[in-house]
């Protein structure tokens, strides 16, 4: 079981759209903004934005709104961009190669500080200057480098035991691409991110029509 939050998943899913459109407001030099049209521009109510914000104390006036770069320097910080996190990859195929090699992520603070893998092809290679580590060099290197999150990018029949030597080497979050639910303990952050369950519910919307059509037929 993984740590739970305080405010409401929800809430917190939101909170990195809402940092995502502050900042492209901010790139068009719009420098405030009211939440009926923040919530026009997003597709959530402007009664829903105000209840989010409010969680984490009170933004903007009535009639004024937002000052665009005020609300987004306190959303940084609130989703704890205003630090770096040390960050480790484990599996360098090629969905942890293009996690290792996605330069937006060193830019919000996540800094990758060491790759892993157990194929004796990769060990040795290079990824953006970072070689390639044998796994077994992996409990050394998390308590030599102060890591925070280690990144799975491995088949699933090895993840449930790489996330359990993590968290036994201290590490607090995992976020996981392995096809499978993780279980770690109760002071561990974990994020699973199944693409594939993603894809099929891009596939399933794409069929629902078709699948209440021919129900309706049946009857």
């Amino acid at each position: 079981m993984a740590k739970k939050s305080i405010v409401s998943m929800a809430v917190i899913r939101r909170l990195p759209r809402y940092h995502r459109y502050l900042e492209e407001l901010l790139k068009n030099d719009i420098k405030r903004i009211s939440s009926k049209e923040l919530s026009e521009k997003m597709g959530v109510t402007a009664s829903q934005i105000r209840q989010d914000l409010n969680n984490y104390g009170g933004f903007g006036q009535q009639g004024y709104g937002y000052n665009v770069e005020e609300l987004y320097n306190t959303i940084s910080k609130i989703l704890g961009l205003d630090r770096t996190y040390n960050t480790i990859v484990i599996g360098a195929g090629n969905l942890g190669q293009a996690i290792a090699r996605y330069t937006n992520f060193e830019r919000k603070g996540f800094k990758v500080k060491g790759i892993f893998d157990i194929k004796s092809d990769l060990i040795g290679t290079k990824i953006k200057d970072i070689e390639i580590m044998d796994i077994d060099k992996l409990n050394e290197f998390i308590s030599n480098n102060n890591i925070d999150i280690a990144i799975l990018c491995i088949p699933k029949d090895n993840a449930q035991k790489i996330a359990d030597r993590l968290t036994k080497n201290g590490i607090k979050a995992i976020w996981n691409f392995s096809p499978i639910d993780l279980r770690v303990p109760d002071d561990v952050i974990l994020e699973n991110v199944h693409l594939s369950d993603s894809l099929l519910t891009v596939s399933y919307r794409l069929n629902e029509e078709d699948l209440f059509k021919n129900s309706t037929e049946e009857k």
